[in-house]
């Protein structure tokens, strides 16, 4: 195969940028590297499509490799041909190339194996050639003590359904013919036994058309024994198109290569292909999974961090209390407490002096408040908190998805040693808002919950896909290198666990960095770790004005022409960069400019961004947190009544918002202002948006909301 090709194909790029891309690739870069500062060498390719592209050059390889491996098996056992050849260089796909090996794959002991030793091959040859004749005359040379004639004919029939069955060719056009036609039966192990699945008992729906949370919720009913699942396939379409291709006349013989066909589609086809069509809805379930709790992830980490403010965190309880820590701006724990306004003890009016305290003493400007356990109450309290305070304080329900998690991890025991469990979850949901991306890459990406079926998805498929959007998102914003903590900078291109945990001691033990040649000093940190990692780390202050800035050390050249021929100084980046910037350059011209510093035009563009704004946050440009004051019930919600809410989840079937109750209610795909394939292409977590109650069900604890304005009566 040329894999090359392949990917210009189905990438839809040049010759030129492939063989580009997987130079680059092979030399040892990584992605945001590449994405980001060697776009004329990628087209200005953004880091999700190379990485989509890395992933379809990992399998095109491994498909590659793999019939490499059965073009030596087969070789071994001098069967190879030209035509053997032929089939493999032309298969698409894993499965083509096990089919073409399947003939050739050492078999256990089978009825035609069986057959064979009893000398019936030639039996089995006689009547495929389907001429005309009695089979029962052709069997009568076979006929010994302990087989007769039919007992003949049944074992060179066993022979012919295994060699149709494993005809390649067969087995794609079956197989095709399935994905388009089969119907996905699910039913129900007991019917009189109640379940969460009790939807999917007695379903039928085209298997072309099942979407991937309804695959995945189908397989764990399966799984925990209540469903029983099964295709329901058109067999005698599918046995004309075997009789199609074996039987070729209208004869006796070519009757028991019929009645062979039959039995290798019952028997031994359509067994093993509905393993393999499950198998396969089964992972495009768990990719689209994958991708969406990617996407959600994605949002969930570039939500803008709430800066500058001293905030309060609330970990929600009822027995144990809530627990309270006080976060100065840089994230440093000023305080901690426990208080307890929330059942059964309800001393609230001791908690709101506790609190009252802290927030005077600290000059507390926001609360973050967990929404887990008991955080209904924990917010009712603090709205009358606010209330008896002014109302200049807002509070923000942050989810506590992983919190307890990071809390009990090796990495906040390191972290605060000082403070037990319970409390460095609080000090966690205070920093949540403040910076959510630099707390949220402490925390498994798996346990931020905001995904589907996220525990029924491959680990290492999953993990690999997650991993990816924690390090696309923080070398998107980049890491001030002086504060960020090896949990932060050990996602930066370039750098490993280890040689994060060698930054931070370098760190304490030479003091802030004041310029990023310094790195080339932390032990480990080669040439390479180097060029991939430099652009991505900030210095605030340094020695050296760009160091601030995205620029990458390798343009630093570039980037002081095109201040002269623009006639601005370092010390104008220093000061905050040069507004208009991109205007001079163009009225000078980008080509100009871009002979003169010796740089592409979009690395040029680059530069241009960051001498205008250096130490620009990428996440600033998007809604921030909405600040409540108030709080609502179940109770309050009517027909009709217009709310703003915060996208909390995206899911298949619509997006969960937070409108200020304890429930986030549900946005229905159906109920987006416009028809949409998916809902990720109309809202993503963090989204501010307008809704509209639907319904209220307070039995159920569900919220039906809808983002279609009503039309007036």
């Amino acid at each position: 195969m040329d894999i090359k090709k392949q990917l210009e194909l189905e990438f839809r790029l040049s010759s030129a940028i492939i063989e580009n891309i997987l130079s680059l690739v092979d030399a040892g870069n990584t992605i945001p590297f590449i994405a980001r500062y060697r776009k004329e060498k990628t087209g200005g390719m953004d880091d999700q499509v190379l990485r989509e592209l890395c992933e379809r050059l990992s399998a095109l390889r491994a498909l590659d490799k793999r019939k490499g491996e059965v073009s030596a098996l087969i070789d071994a056992q001098g069967s190879l041909t030209a035509d053997v050849n032929e089939a493999l260089a032309g298969a698409q796909t894993l499965a083509e190339v096990e089919d073409i090996y399947r003939p050739f794959r050492p078999k256990r002991k089978t009825r035609a194996s069986a057959a064979r030793e009893k000398g019936l091959e030639p039996l089995a040859r006689r009547l495929m050639e389907q001429r005309l004749g009695n089979p029962a005359f052709l069997a009568r040379d076979y006929i010994t003590e302990e087989m007769d004639a039919e007992a003949a004919l049944q074992g060179a029939r066993d022979i012919l359904a295994e060699e149709i069955s494993d005809d390649a060719a067969a087995r794609k056009a079956l197989r095709e013919a399935m994905t388009r036609a089969a119907i996905l039966v699910t039913a129900a192990v007991d019917p009189k036994r109640e379940s969460v699945y009790a939807m999917y008992y007695g379903r039928k729906e085209p298997y072309a058309r099942v979407p991937s949370h309804r695959a995945l919720a189908i397989n764990r009913g399966e799984k925990e024994g209540f469903l029983k699942v099964s295709l329901e396939t058109d067999q005698e379409a599918l046995r004309r198109i075997l009789h199609r291709r074996f039987v070729i006349a209208n004869n006796p013989c070519a009757q028991e290569v019929r009645a062979a066909s039959d039995d290798a589609l019952d028997r031994l086809i359509l067994p093993s292909l509905e393993r393999e069509l499950r198998a396969l809805l089964t992972d495009r379930a768990q990719e689209e999974a994958i991708s969406l709790f990617s996407a959600n992830l994605r949002a969930l980490l570039m939500q803008p961090p709430l800066r500058g403010k001293v905030a309060l965190g609330l970990d929600p309880a009822y027995r144990t209390g809530c627990k309270i820590a006080v976060v100065d701006q840089t994230g440093k724990v000023l305080d901690t407490t426990v208080v307890y306004p929330t059942p059964p003890q309800n001393k609230t009016q001791e908690a709101g002096r506790v609190l009252t305290g802290l927030i005077r003493r600290h000059g507390v400007q926001v609360i973050a408040i967990g929404n887990g356990t008991a955080s209904r109450e924990s917010e009712a309290f603090i709205r009358d908190l606010i209330a008896e305070l002014g109302g200049e304080i807002g509070y923000v329900m942050v989810s506590e998805a992983g919190a307890s998690v990071y809390s009990a991890s090796k990495l906040a025991a390191e972290e605060f040693p000082q403070y037990d469990v319970s409390l460095r979850s609080a000090v966690s949901i205070a920093r949540r808002l403040q910076d959510p991306l630099a707390e949220l890459v402490k925390i498994d990406p798996k346990a931020i919950g905001v995904g589907q079926y996220q525990h029924d998805m491959p680990a290492n498929r999953m993990d690999e896909a997650l991993s990816g959007v924690v390090e696309s998102c923080v070398n998107a914003v980049g890491v001030d290198l002086n504060t960020a903590s090896h949990s932060l900078l050990e996602h930066v291109a370039g750098i490993n666990a280890a040689v994060a945990r060698n930054i931070v001691a370098f760190r304490e033990e030479n003091g802030a960095f004041r310029n990023r040649k310094a790195l080339m000093d932390v032990p480990k940190l080669g040439k390479k770790a180097f060029e991939q990692c430099a652009g991505f780390l900030r210095i605030a202050g340094g020695e050296e004005a760009l160091d601030a800035t995205g620029i990458h050390p390798e343009s630093y050249k570039a980037a002081n022409a095109l201040l002269l021929a623009l006639g601005c100084t370092k010390e104008d980046v220093h000061n905050g960069g040069v507004h208009g910037l991109k205007d001079k350059a163009e009225a000078i011209g980008l080509k100009t400019l871009s002979d003169l510093s010796g740089v592409g035009e979009m690395t040029l563009l680059d530069i241009l961004e960051d001498l205008q704004r250096p130490g620009r946050d990428i996440r600033d440009d998007l809604p921030h947190p909405v600040l409540r004051r108030d709080v609502r019930t179940m109770d309050d919600l009517v027909e009709g009544m217009e709310l703003t809410g915060t996208v909390r989840n995206v899911v298949d079937f619509g997006a969960f918002v937070d409108i200020g109750v304890h429930e986030d209610g549900l946005v229905h795909v159906t109920q987006f202002p416009t028809r949409v394939r998916h809902p990720s292409q109309a809202v993503r977590i963090g989204d501010v948006v307008t809704v509209y109650v639907l319904s209220v069900d307070k039995q159920k604890k569900r919220i039906s909301l809808t983002m279609k304005k009503p039309k007036n009566e």
